[in-house]
């Protein structure tokens, strides 16, 4: 979905509520603004996902560290004895090397994906539970409406931001889980 697209739906949305807003004059408008991630960094549950996050992405360059090594050693070797090498042997030594390096870069491929589904498996529960506190929230201390701070937002006060409110919700309700 296109970033414009996201904006426009925004305004539509913002127009219907504030012309809703007009008409029930008894009404009070209360929006809350909040930052997703600022949440997710945070809050415990954020905090011990990315040290997961973290802890997988480290052993995995570790892992890729000797191959990295061996594949800059191989191309040294080439580089420099190259010249004295029969056009068979220096063929072979190029296959080999381009070889490992595709190896290398399939592996790490591998490596993005496991990294991104790990990362996607670690956020998944805290984001649902997030949405539900969010929703409670809202109820309970009388919003219209609460934002994401990175979904097309322009402006708004520091006295709506209700982001540090939300990580202890988030907090308490994935602590009760």
């Amino acid at each position: 979905m296109s970033k414009r697209l996201i904006t426009a739906g925004i305004v539509v949305c913002l127009a219907l509520v504030f012309s809703v807003a007009s008409q029930v004059s008894a009404a009070e408008m209360k929006i809350g603004v909040m930052h997703v991630q600022k949440v997710l960094v945070n809050s415990v549950s954020g905090k011990a996902a990315k040290a997961k996050f973290d802890e997988k992405m480290k052993d995995l360059q570790s892992k890729f560290k000797s191959e990295e090594e061996e594949l800059v050693a191989m191309q040294k070797d080439i580089e420099k004895k190259s010249s004295a090498w029969s056009e068979e042997t220096k063929q072979v030594k190029v296959r080999e090397f381009q070889k490992k390096r595709r190896e290398l870069q399939e592996k790490s491929e591998d490596a993005r994906f496991e990294l991104k589904t790990l990362q996607d498996k670690e956020l998944a529960p805290i984001l649902k539970a997030l949405e539900g506190v969010v929703a409670e929230y809202g109820v309970k201390n009388g919003y219209s409406m609460i934002l994401d701070s990175k979904s097309g937002v322009v402006y708004f006060s520091e006295a709506i931001d209700i982001t540090d409110s939300l990580v202890k919700e988030l907090d308490a309700a994935m602590a009760a889980q």
